[in-house]
């Protein structure tokens, strides 16, 4: 049994895509799945949160898309959350430059992962914010994408966006590729603007739109500056709590398209 392999993806920054995934891992676990994180973003923010000191790794992701070393060895269980991480650090950064000259270099991430894809439940994706080959990587990799999202004027401009790269790429390499569903992040739902978005999303991406947002929630803020999921820091708040409804919802959806 292969993997369900997820991609968490927004080309605009700053929308809970790191907290997502690190929570949504810890979530997954806590629901007795195998869980492996790929961080493909060169700050090394999913790395630092799992409690992975990034200054210290010498083979993570980077070293596996250039093919130096096997993808097994590059692989470190994060020390609270009970899943494994595949991590990344600014090294990561050169690895645009290096494989631009490289064969079949989008196809990098899916070869790899193929290796190890039977031993894990899930692999979730961080990908950049940015669409660059790092990005590409993640989405030709995936079956899924996840698009987390904030409430706000932009954010449905970035979804279309996003909407288009995906298109591209289902048609170009990597045709099974599908949108898992879009989470709303940071939500306030006292927040008029919320409420609009919200609305236009419902219109706009009915079928596509999980039911649980994520709150702000200051323990979800806190937990990765302790390297730990907010399972881990503060089971009761209730940013934990939403996103292990979050993990029930994706369970459920990923059973039903695997059905």
């Amino acid at each position: 049994m292969s993997a369900h392999i997820i991609a968490v993806a927004n080309q605009k920054g700053g929308v809970g895509k790191t907290t997502t995934v690190v929570n949504l891992a810890a979530s997954l676990v806590e629901r007795q799945c195998k869980v492996l994180i790929v961080d493909l973003d060169p700050q090394g923010n999913a790395t630092t949160g799992s409690g992975i000191n990034k200054g210290n790794v010498s083979n993570g992701i980077y070293a596996v898309l250039l093919g130096n070393v096997d993808i097994q060895s590059a692989i470190t269980p994060s020390q609270h959350g009970g899943f494994d991480v595949l991590p990344a650090n600014r090294a990561l950064a050169g690895a645009e430059v290096e494989l631009v000259q490289e064969l079949a270099r989008e196809m990098r991430l899916k070869n790899a992962l193929s290796q190890i894809a039977d031993q894990y439940d899930y692999i979730i994706i961080d990908c950049p914010p940015t669409l660059t080959l790092l990005t590409i990587n993640g989405l030709v990799a995936a079956q899924y994408i996840i698009v987390p999202m904030v409430c706000e004027y932009y954010a449905l401009e970035g979804i279309s966006d996003l909407i288009a790269t995906v298109r591209k790429i289902r048609q170009a390499i990597n045709p099974e590729l599908d949108i898992l569903g879009i989470v709303r992040t940071l939500y306030d739902p006292r927040s008029l603007l919320a409420k609009q978005v919200d609305d236009q999303l419902s219109a706009h991406f009915p079928d596509k739109l999980f039911a649980t947002p994520i709150p702000r929630n200051i323990r979800l803020a806190e937990a990765p500056s302790h390297g730990m999921p907010a399972l881990q820091y503060d089971p009761k708040a209730t940013g934990t709590k939403a996103y292990l409804a979050l993990a029930d919802e994706v369970l459920l959806r990923a059973a039903q398209k695997q059905a």
